[in-house]
């Protein structure tokens, strides 16, 4: 079972999830750039992919990271349902 630890302030500024800093260019993150450019089924099949690698990779490339990498693939799977897509 994995350790339950408490997160610093930092940690919850930077919200590595859901709004990574470094996606960000001004007003618009990659993620919605992106969905504009797509078809409502290219971008679903794009955010399946996306969930199923930090899936495959939740905690090998950072045992530390291991929940992160789930709540990443948590957040393409919602991504690729909202919307009606």
């Amino acid at each position: 079972m994995r350790e339950i630890r408490p997160i610093s302030l930092d940690e919850l500024l930077y919200d590595a999830v859901n709004h990574p800093s470094h996606y960000t260019d001004g007003k618009i993150e990659c993620i919605d750039y992106i969905q504009d450019k797509l078809t409502p089924e290219e971008f679903q099949g794009f955010c399946k992919g996306n969930a199923l690698k930090y899936i495959s990779r939740a905690g090998k490339k950072n045992p530390d990271k291991y929940n992160e990498d789930l709540k990443k693939a948590i957040f393409y799977l919602e991504r690729a349902t909202k919307n009606g897509t």
